[in-house]
């Protein structure tokens, strides 16, 4: 098990490490006056902003600050010069939970850095907006049988210049949905004569190609990198430039008002599929864990709500999450359908109606299994209000490891912490 610890740390490095933030020669950093970034309602809460070049204070910078609720326009803005380098912002308190955000923003030459701090008003107590339909479970239910009557129709790629001594390398592609589609993934194998876990990965948003994790394979894992698309993975990057910005530009936008045919059903058919072909190779031990952030977080927790094969997820920042908020006076989820309220009024109710459908929180809800769950406070494309919103709908055995500080992205420390729990996961089924 030391080596399935140490295999875990290693695949989330590997997966996630270059969506660090680069630091840069000014750092403006904004702290609030609690260790733990949460306050009982009612309370002040005191954020105090410094800027520094090369861990220098910076004394006499002007810099602007402004305060508002999560994803909500500003309710003060102040521009002012610092003074013995620090600037102390009592930004009041809310009286109904939620969380209170500082920005602040410094102007050097030509650039404009920023730093952020946000403020947690008992978050643990924030109920989704999103209501759950009452066909719910039937929709999905349907949809399961209508992709299972799909001919999966498997093919596999042999990448030879990808393969190793200890580890096969194959595009695969599979059939689901409807006739003639396909989803397609890098699937790396261990030679091996064992059967071995899988960890399914689960994308974020984006179109692009996929390399395939082949030194995990190499320490016993079945790994799998799916696309989402229908198109290969394993084309040149300018193909995937001129999708990005051809026909899949905003691909997250598609037939809202449509509920069987939004774009994201053919993708939840796709996670399940992904799921069918794993179970149907010889090499397999039965222990799937899918994980994933952001778009990755949300389609990780709708393969594991839909799909009983699956033993756990793991979620970071889950996208797609109480995307009505907005409609409610509150932050909405990525990708912010209703921040901008630029539809008529039955446009926004048919999209409403429809989202409900496809929004995280009605997963977390039927959510049977363990669920390891983990994000920032400062993020600001899926906002903690929505997270917790997530978060606070699940019933299931969930693990959570909050990370005030960070935006849209998570510390290796994380994913260490994310994989130790899979690794629990793991030997508690083998009992």
């Amino acid at each position: 098990m030391r080596k399935l610890s140490l295999l875990f740390f290693f695949v989330c490095i590997s997966w996630v490490c270059l969506a660090q933030p680069v630091r840069q020669m000014i750092q403006v950093s904004v702290v609030p006056d609690s260790e733990t970034w949460l306050y009982p309602l009612g309370r002040d809460a005191c954020f105090t902003i410094t800027v520094t070049k090369d861990g220098i204070l910076q004394d006499g910078i002007e810099v602007r600050y402004e305060l508002s609720r999560d994803m909500m326009e500003p309710f003060k803005g102040e521009t002012t010069v610092l003074k013995n380098g620090k600037l102390m912002v009592n930004a009041g308190s809310l009286r109904t939970p939620g969380f209170l955000r500082c920005r602040a923003f410094v102007k050097v030459g030509k650039k404009i850095y920023e730093g952020r701090a946000t403020a947690g008003y008992e978050p643990q107590s924030l109920k989704p907006t999103t209501k759950m339909p009452a066909d719910f479970r039937d929709f999905w239910e349907r949809a399961k049988r209508e992709n299972a009557d799909i001919p999966m129709d498997a093919r596999l790629r042999l990448l030879p210049e990808r393969c190793t001594s200890k580890v096969d390398v194959y595009e695969l592609s599979v059939q689901s949905f409807r006739r003639g589609s396909r989803m397609f993934g890098i699937l790396c194998i261990p030679k091996g004569d064992k059967k071995y876990p899988a960890l399914l990965r689960v994308p974020g948003a984006g179109v692009r190609p996929y390399e395939g994790h082949i030194a995990e394979a190499e320490r016993g894992y079945i790994t799998l990198d799916m696309g989402i698309h229908g198109v290969p993975v394993t084309m040149p990057a300018s193909v995937y430039q001129e999708l990005r910005y051809g026909p899949l530009h905003d691909y997250w936008k598609f037939n809202w008002d449509k509920l069987e045919t939004v774009y994201y059903k053919r993708v939840y058919m796709g996670c399940l599929r992904m799921v069918d072909y794993i179970y149907s190779m010889p090499k397999f031990n039965g222990d799937l864990i899918v994980y994933g952030g952001s778009q990755g977080g949300l389609l990780s927790l709708v393969t594991a709500a839909l799909d009983d094969r699956v033993m756990g997820c793991v979620v970071f920042y889950p996208a797609l999450a109480d995307v009505n908020g907005y409609l409610h006076g509150r932050a909405g989820g990525w990708p912010h359908y209703f921040k901008e309220k630029d539809y008529a009024d039955a446009v926004i109710r048919k999209k409403e109606e429809v989202i409900a459908y496809y929004d995280a929180v009605n997963f977390a809800r039927i959510l049977d299994k363990p669920i390891f769950i983990s994000f920032g406070y400062n993020d600001m494309v899926c906002p903690p209000t929505t997270s917790y919103a997530v978060y606070n709908s699940i019933l299931s055995p969930r693990t959570f490891i909050p990370a005030p500080e960070t935006e849209h992205y998570n510390y290796p420390e994380l994913w260490r912490e994310a994989w130790v729990w899979g690794e629990k996961l793991l030997m508690e089924n083998k009992k």
